[in-house]
């Protein structure tokens, strides 16, 4: 464990209005089955006295909110938009190479039928 459960414990007694002590966070510690240090919870409660958890936890909000939300979400909608547009671009390549083909056949025909026709003629 990194020790951000004594910070949960204090931030869960905080958001229920109970006053953070050391017993208090032992006793959240205890009830989620960890096994808490003392000279940990006293460190935390110490430094503690005095904050404003409401005013930090306020000042520490937008470094929850993921940065890259937006733009992910915009870049998710517009992926399946442009996975069409790609597939349809492959499409009209494929058509301008049969019309091609077909033009090229087209030539050969006409190429041969006025060969046929000289030797006729």
């Amino acid at each position: 464990m990194n020790g951000m459960e004594y910070i949960y414990a204090a931030l869960l007694l905080h958001n229920s209005g109970k006053e953070i002590t050391e017993e208090r966070i032992s006793a959240v510690m205890e009830a989620a089955g960890i096994e808490a240090d003392m000279g940990r919870i006293k460190g935390l409660v110490s430094a503690l006295n005095g904050v404003n958890i409401d005013e930090v936890i306020s000042q520490a909000q937008p470094a929850y909110a993921p940065v890259t939300a937006v733009p992910q979400a915009q870049a998710q909608a517009q992926a399946p938009a442009e996975a069409p547009a790609a597939g349809e671009e492959e499409k009209r390549k494929e058509a301008e190479e049969k019309g091609k083909e077909e033009e090229e056949e087209e030539k050969a025909e006409e190429t041969g039928m006025e060969g046929l026709a000289s030797l006729f003629g």
